[in-house]
């Protein structure tokens, strides 16, 4: 006699597929809490620093710092953070990120002196770091059943993030007058709460690797101290110059840590970075994509505000302002990015992507940067840079963790999230020289040789998105 457990009618795939939705829109929306606040925290402290300065006795070098010692935290536990998440358990790490970033959250806002308060940011850093790899191995673990739909939910998650990007620097503005600086802070709490309970309540366990592997802590230990010299040697190249020996110093520890890394992970047996991921030409081309889009974007940040500020005569709430589309269209052309990719595949959005960009960045500099240049004609260039980064970078995204396997997402996801964190870090050092008081011309031929250089780096970006491998479940 036949069970009722064995007739099952035709449909009931599709049912089972279509219930895994809703759920999989919950894990959506518990990930998207994580980068929100990731996100936040890189631009709603730049509007704070003056009121910090004053209130804390803080000299400039100090204030840099709070912005820069949450970039290095975050840059340098990535890698960590993701081969932490595979062996582990993502929903763990992650769970552990919201507390950690809660925690160091309160701390910054009861900070006594600029000192206490740069250590909580580098903790806070770390639980960015711990919350960007976990949360995206979860949404591919959620979404893994349908392609179509993790492109779709990658797109959700970088929008969140734009979100929180293009409102920061109002939300900053808004909080100071409101509340002080220390109030920047406080918000977070709030956000970790409610996402640490949603994902208890909705987020499935994803199990850790079932093997008894030893922990490369050689590979953690020689990871962190690479990305800490680079990273560290980066930041302080503008304001110390190449030749300091804080700087040089930095530049040998991430050379001979970074070539004492590969040699490592070479002979481990259980290596935290499989080097074999490189040997495919799609991952390579999406995390060097990564790189060059993260470069010129955060480089164009800086020049801009510098740009902006010194010569236009903006205010730093008028500055915040002008940025809003620079920003805000980040929302759009991510949510039309998951449309696209799952109707033309990832090849497409990441060429298209990056050929907008490219002729946004053109348009800025040809005609948005002049010594008595207007809001509309800069307005061009910043509606198409972000809307081609958005049509390109869930893509990307989507790339790196379809081309793994899904016990490694996390490592993955690391591994991209590292590169361009990174590629942000020396774009800002980089084309910040371009402006500075040392660059042999004026301000403005700064800004133009920056915007052709990223015009160029973007023009190679939508190559490098023709390498890439299209993904099985997505139209090709």
């Amino acid at each position: 006699m036949t069970t009722p457990q064995t007739v099952r009618p035709m449909g009931d795939a599709n049912a089972v597929a279509k219930a895994a939705i809703p759920a999989a829109g919950w894990t959506i929306a518990a990930s998207s809490f994580a980068f929100i606040i990731v996100q936040l925290d890189i631009t709603i402290v730049n509007v704070a620093l003056p009121k910090i300065g004053s209130d804390l006795h803080a000299p400039v070098a100090a204030l840099q710092w709070v912005v820069d010692a949450y970039t290095l935290g975050f840059a340098v536990f990535l890698l960590s953070a993701g081969a932490l998440g595979d062996k582990f358990g993502s929903k763990k790490l992650f769970l552990a990120g919201f507390l950690l970033f809660a925690l160091t959250s309160m701390a910054c806002g009861l900070a006594p002196n600029a000192g206490f308060l740069n250590a909580a940011r580098a903790l806070q850093g770390i639980g960015a770091a711990l919350l960007v790899p976990s949360s995206l191995a979860i949404l591919n673990r959620a979404c893994a059943h349908d392609k179509k739909l993790l492109a779709k939910a990658i797109g959700l998650w970088t929008a969140a993030g734009g979100v929180s990007i293009a409102a920061g620097p109002v939300l900053g503005g808004l909080l100071l007058a409101a509340g002080g600086w220390r109030s920047i802070f406080w918000v977070n709490i709030p956000i970790c709460v409610l996402g640490f309970f949603l994902t208890m309540r909705v987020v499935p366990a994803i199990a850790a690797k079932r093997h008894t592997d030893a922990f490369d802590w050689p590979g953690q230990i020689l990871a962190i101290l690479a990305l800490t010299g680079l990273v560290g040697a980066v930041i302080e190249l503008h304001p110390l110059g190449l030749l300091h020996p804080l700087v040089l110093a930095g530049f040998a520890v991430a050379l001979v840590a970074g070539t004492a890394f590969i040699l490592v992970e070479k002979k481990a047996a259980h290596p935290m970075l499989p080097l074999q991921f490189f040997r495919q030409t799609s991952f390579s081309a999406a995390v060097l994509f990564g790189v060059l889009v993260n470069f010129s974007y955060y480089g164009v940040i800086f020049v801009i505000s510098f740009y902006l500020q010194k010569l236009l005569g903006y205010s730093s709430l008028q500055a915040g302002l002008a940025f809003l589309p620079l920003t805000a269209t980040f929302i759009f052309s991510n949510l039309v990015s998951g449309w696209l990719i799952g109707h033309a595949g990832i090849r497409l959005p990441m060429m298209l992507g990056g050929a907008i960009g490219a002729l946004g960045y053109g348009l800025l500099g040809s005609i948005g940067v002049a010594e008595h240049a207007s809001f509309l004609q800069m307005l061009p260039g910043f509606v198409l840079i972000p809307g081609g980064m958005g049509l390109a970078v869930p893509a990307m995204t989507t790339s790196i963790l379809s081309s793994v396997e899904k016990n490694r997402a996390g490592t993955a996801s690391a591994v991209l999230n590292t590169a361009r964190q990174v590629g942000g870090a020396v774009g800002v050092a980089v084309f910040g020289a371009l402006v500075s008081d040392s660059f042999g011309g004026n301000m403005i031929d700064g800004v133009k040789i920056a915007m052709l250089t990223a015009t160029i780096l973007l023009l190679i970006s939508a190559g490098m998105g023709y390498l890439v491998r299209p993904v099985a479940g997505v139209p090709q």
